[in-house]
């Protein structure tokens, strides 16, 4: 069969009607014409298209909704993170859009996720928009035949429809923005926000549904694999320096966000970077910076010279939350295969906004596990609608959002995975030193590095440590290329009782929010947290 009439039969069978046109699979010149032609980016120096994402500058987690449906109600960790949403709005709003999309044009990609053969999920993602189908094509995995059909009854597909907003008095949302996940239907539906990162977060979602029930750990991290094959994976929320910090020339990355941890190892989701490059520099940063420059690369509310179109990666007018989304394949020293060893480190990241967590500390397993389901960052600014500035927060597994199921089943995945394989972990503060947000200043860039390194290399496995009489956290006292002062932040701080006031506040948040999960985890690991004040 024809695969253009293959296609249009398909989309037929799945409610589509009087569609305009339906561009298939198109390649990254094909969608640079298309999203010229429809102007919806401008070209800057040297390639990379530029967009703006609108009023919606980062996720609406307020607007994400599962459906309550029986193959997957008994499974959900239902509450402020899952919401529920009844079929019939479902139904009632796919309708809609099946209806609103008669007499458009239609993008179509299908990918997969999961650079593991075992593991990966076909996926077709739907847009109306040209950039969000490139977003589409970088962010996940292309079939190596571009004719290649998926097998109907395994995709996961995503309809995403920026332009379309619901109608909160008869479609059960809190906003015209959407984000609807059926897993029964096998089918996201998006509308009402051009932020593109929420088809990556949705597809995400699937598979931190589905991995854990076939025993597969799902993380929200990245991973990057060393000289003598020694894998690391760094989990932490949007801003703590995921991307940043595995981006490592000495190092091969697996990727930057989204990974698997089966019997085989670790594998990637994602064939590409959604990196933020707010402030972004090539002496800190250059891999990272080098692809702010190459064509392929989609750079969101980034700020362009109408005349030069170059580009001004310090301007944050529309946010902070500025972002670069390209193909893996813009990294030079990248692991091809996007698979790795299990992982001798495991490193936890978390921009303390408060400035009292060591910069760098040895974790027991139990701790490892304390802080896994705690979270402890805080909302960097941009990242979420409405967050102008650093905010404490907890989000259990570092990612709540992006979490259907309970905690204590990714925790108790990651405890059995690191007490099998023997890894190392870590606890990493990339926030403030020296005082809070707004006094303190954020740790620099060269001193992580080291620290980091220096964990990675096994320099520090056997190092002299001190225990710090608040989060009982084990503090290397010297790390090459790091002043001692910095590594215990109780002496970067010039007024120590403000220090101690501040950690004693923290370590009750931490207590605070651990209530909601001790009745599911071992005694050893709710004692692991920091002590009582």
């Amino acid at each position: 069969m024809n695969t253009k009439i293959g296609i249009q039969n398909q989309l037929i069978d799945f409610g589509f009607n009087n569609l305009n046109n339906v561009f298939y699979n198109l390649s990254t010149p094909s969608l640079y014409e298309q999203v010229i032609m429809r102007t919806e980016a401008r070209l800057s120096h040297l390639g990379p298209l530029v967009t703006s994402t609108g009023k919606h500058t980062g996720r609406s987690p307020n607007d994400k909704f599962i459906v309550k449906e029986p193959t997957s109600e008994k499974n959900i960790w239902w509450g402020k993170v899952n919401r529920s949403i009844e079929e019939k709005y479902f139904n009632q709003i796919f309708t809609k859009m099946l209806s609103y999309a008669e007499s458009r044009d239609l993008y179509l990609q299908d990918c997969y996720v999961g650079t593991d053969p075992d593991y990966r999920l076909p996926i077709r993602i739907i847009t109306e928009t040209a950039w969000h189908s490139l977003f589409a094509r970088n962010m996940f995995l292309k079939p190596k035949d571009r004719n290649e059909i998926h097998i109907k009854e395994e995709r996961f597909t995503v309809i995403d429809f920026p332009n379309f907003q619901a109608d909160t008095e008869t479609d059960g949302t809190n906003s015209p923005v959407f984000i609807i996940l059926h897993f029964g239907k096998k089918l996201a539906l998006i509308g009402g926000t051009s932020y593109a990162g929420e088809i990556k977060k949705s597809i995400f979602t699937v598979m931190n549904y589905l991995l854990p029930l076939k025993n597969v750990m799902a993380m929200h991290c990245s991973a990057n694999i060393g000289k003598n094959n020694d894998t690391a994976v760094l989990f932490g929320l949007s801003g703590t320096g995921k991307t940043t910090l595995s981006a490592d020339p000495n190092r091969r990355l697996i990727g930057d966000d989204e990974h698997g941890w089966s019997d085989k190892g670790v594998f990637n989701f994602e064939g590409g970077c959604y990196a933020k490059v707010i402030r972004l520099s090539k002496e800190a940063e250059p891999d990272i910076y080098e692809c702010t420059r190459k064509f392929g690369t989609i750079l969101e509310n980034v700020q362009m010279d109408a005349v030069s179109r170059h580009i001004d990666l310090f301007d944050d007018t529309l946010t902070e939350n500025t972002r670069a989304s390209y193909p893996l394949t813009h990294i030079k020293n990248i692991e091809p295969d996007g698979i790795g060893p299990h992982p001798k480190n495991i490193i936890m990241l978390t921009a303390d906004a408060f400035g009292v967590l060591p910069p760098i500390s040895k974790l027991t397993s139990e701790q490892a596990l304390y802080h896994f389901i705690s979270g402890y960052t805080a909302k960097v600014a941009g990242t979420e609608k409405g967050v102008s500035e650093p905010v404490a927060t907890f989000s259990t597994c570092f990612g709540a959002p992006f979490m259907p199921l309970n905690p204590s089943v990714y925790a108790n995945l990651l405890g059995e995975k690191i007490k099998k394989h023997n890894s190392n972990c870590w606890l990493i503060n990339t926030g403030w030193s020296g005082g809070a947000y707004g006094v303190g200043k954020r740790m620099k860039i060269e001193h992580t590095r080291a620290m980091l390194n220096a964990a990675l290399e096994g320099k520090l496995d056997n190092a002299e440590t001190e225990t710090d009489p608040f989060f009982g956290l084990h503090i290397p006292k010297e790390v090459d290329g790091v002043p001692s002062k910095v590594l215990n932040p109780r002496n970067s701080w010039h007024n120590k009782d403000e220090y101690d006031s501040a950690a004693k506040k923290l370590a009750n948040m931490f207590h605070e929010n651990f209530k909601e999960f001790e009745a599911d985890v071992d005694e050893p690991i709710r004692n692991a947290g920091p002590n009582r004040f």
